[in-house]
């Protein structure tokens, strides 16, 4: 029996190194192959479609600036006047028309790239243009965003931001 051990042993090791090597190499990307655009979930084209804020407006949203979704949202609680809801949803009317046109300029990119990609019709130089394009609707789309928060500073008032801010869940 002592014996048997170490011969079972080594005719399982094959087994369990190979069953291994199968994990190891499994991607955390595996099913989005099945992707219409590889690089987007159908809830990130969904977002950019219809002009949400995909996160980009973080750095104002954290530092203190209100957003005007996220405003006319809390109008009660902030005590809105009636100019200031109006501008409030001027400022985000403009928004959203903007992110909107840009979010599927972003989209329309990437599946370009995606295209690109799939047919394999790319070089160096095809990337970079891509890349380039794609980036700049980003850039574009996160100036549309961030724009409407720093807007949105000459419309509320400091305890009005405060109210904001601490509705929000932030601390200072």
């Amino acid at each position: 029996m002592k014996k048997l051990i170490p011969v079972l042993a080594v005719l399982l090791f094959p087994i369990t190194a190979a069953a291994e090597s199968e994990h190891v190499h499994s991607s955390p990307y595996a099913g989005q192959e099945h992707r219409a655009v590889k690089s987007l979930s159908a809830d990130e084209i969904a977002a950019l479609e219809t002009g949400e804020g995909w996160g980009l407006a973080k750095a104002a949203e954290l530092n203190g600036m209100p957003g005007p979704s996220h405003v006319l949202a809390m109008k009660t609680e902030l005590h809105l006047t009636g100019e200031q809801e109006d501008r409030t949803r001027s400022i985000f009317q403009r928004m959203r028309t903007e992110a909107v046109a840009e979010g599927k300029s972003l989209v329309a990119g990437e599946q370009a790239l995606e295209i690109a990609f799939r047919e394999r019709s790319i070089d160096h130089g095809g990337l970079r243009e891509h890349l380039r394009r794609i980036e700049a609707s980003r850039a574009n789309l996160r100036y549309i965003h961030l724009a409407a928060h720093l807007e949105m500073l000459s419309v509320l008032s400091a305890s009005q931001i405060d109210r904001y801010n601490e509705l929000r869940g932030y601390s200072r």
